[in-house]
């Protein structure tokens, strides 16, 4: 297939590189001269595991082009829009100026018979509205909403081999022949066995933000019972581990820590919450304030362990700070609880020394105030308290005997509760969990 890419940010860049790597011919569009230098001479401008492999070969086959000129997706068949859909500045809601813009822009450059499809996520009732207006603007081009399920770290690979497919499309003939086109796109994944669910617009919408929803609730729930445990004496990894055997509930998410960030559980499930009052169902998801509220308190906890660690005094005290992005396998520091628990540190006096394998150079885009470190050496070098953020293997592998010839104090505070305490523990160190 004929493929444009609209925004080639995290989403556009991952899904472009995967659709050229499956064989179509695709162009990406973005507005941004330099993101698009990179990605023209094969260089992604963020780190994603395995896309710079697909990316570099794509660009070499000549399957894959970038460009800033939107009327290159005159050439192409099937559109896909992913630009951003950030949180406003003054609410909660989503801002969709870039996803509005972003479909004006093409119309003035697509066909009758073309496909448009949204992979952005909006909030519901967006997506009729975008139909609308793209039957007045560009006549007889056909919207449908193909929602991105990604998990940073694993996006190639969940682009390329989704767990699910859904696609949400009008009735009639027209809905037909859009999943018969997007089964010819996905046919690799469809071969492989992956599931499709073809549903109405609101449907397709809701099925985004009711996943990273659950998510955040199963994630929020366990650091409810970490406040719970810190205060009995309980071990909430143990409670996690027990009511993970059960099958109608699963152990994956249930790790107590620091909580979620990144660029989509925190705004999306905002702007759920939004999206529900606008509709008059404010009520039926008010349980998200609430899980909000509690992975932030999160946040928060760690700040009063390490000010507890350190006697209740953070000036002049060293801090080495493991971890900057997000989760681990990302350099993405939007909303990251490890950045955020820096700063206040630094608020409050404390020398904050941070290192983390690829997020530095975002990290410091973003908090320029903090001392970053290359190696883990040098960050622990001469640290009262060492603080754990990001679960990267090569932190939770640390040797606890080595390193603790480092640092001026053999304290820990494991913000992910990845760490072994027995052997921290046993090595002399004054290891701290949350919730245990």
């Amino acid at each position: 297939m004929r493929i444009s890419v609209i925004g080639c940010g995290y989403l556009g860049a991952v899904h472009a590189a995967a659709m050229a790597e499956l064989g179509h011919d695709v162009v990406g569009v973005d507005v941004d001269e330099a993101k698009i230098a990179l990605l023209a001479a094969g260089k992604p401008p963020f780190f994603e595991p395995g896309l710079p492999e697909i990316l570099a070969s794509s660009v070499a086959s000549g399957r894959l082009r970038f460009t800033t000129d939107i009327s290159a997706a005159a050439q192409a068949d099937v559109h896909f829009v992913a630009v951003g859909t950030p949180q406003s500045a003054d609410s909660y809601a989503a801002d969709l100026r870039f996803v509005d813009a972003a479909f004006r822009s093409l119309a003035e450059h697509i066909k009758p018979g073309d496909l448009v499809v949204g992979k952005s996520t909006v909030p519901v009732g967006t997506a009729a509205r975008l139909a609308e207006e793209l039957a007045v603007a560009a006549p007889g081009v056909t919207l449908v909403w193909n929602p991105e399920f990604l998990r940073e770290g694993f996006a190639v690979q969940d682009t390329v081999a989704p767990d699910r497919l859904v696609y949400g499309v009008p009735e009639g003939e027209a809905g037909e022949r859009a999943a018969r086109i997007l089964d010819h796109i996905y046919a690799s994944a469809l071969a492989a066995g992956t599931p499709v669910i073809v549903s109405d617009y609101a449907t397709s919408e809701l099925v985004k933000v009711a996943a990273n929803a659950f998510l955040a609730t199963k994630i929020s729930f366990i650091n409810a019972m970490a406040e719970i445990a810190e205060v009995t004496g309980a071990d909430v990894t143990k409670l996690a581990d027990a009511i993970g055997h059960d099958k109608r509930i699963g152990r994956r998410f249930l790790n107590a820590g620091v909580g979620f960030g990144g660029g989509c559980l925190p705004k999306d499930i905002r702007a759920f919450t939004a999206r529900a009052r606008e509709l008059g169902k404010g009520e039926s998801i008010a349980f998200l304030d609430e899980i909000d509220k509690i992975n932030l308190r999160r946040r928060s906890r760690v700040v009063e362990l390490v000010t507890q660690e350190l006697g209740g005094e953070l000036a002049g005290k060293r801090v080495a700070m493991l971890g900057l992005a997000f989760k681990p396998h990302s350099d993405d520091v939007r909303d990251s609880p490890a950045l955020e628990v820096a700063l206040r540190l630094v608020e409050a006096g404390a020398d904050v020394v941070a290192t983390d394998p690829q997020a530095i150079e975002s990290a410091r885009l973003r908090a320029p105030m903090l001392t970053y470190k290359r190696s883990v050496e040098q960050t622990l070098r001469g640290a009262d308290v060492v603080v754990l953020l990001t679960e990267w293997p090569e932190f939770v592998g640390l040797d606890p005997e080595q390193v603790g010839e480092l640092v001026a104090e053999k304290r820990i505070i494991d913000g992910r509760n990845s760490l072994d305490q027995a052997r921290w523990r046993s090595a002399g160190w004054r290891y701290t969990g949350l919730g245990r």
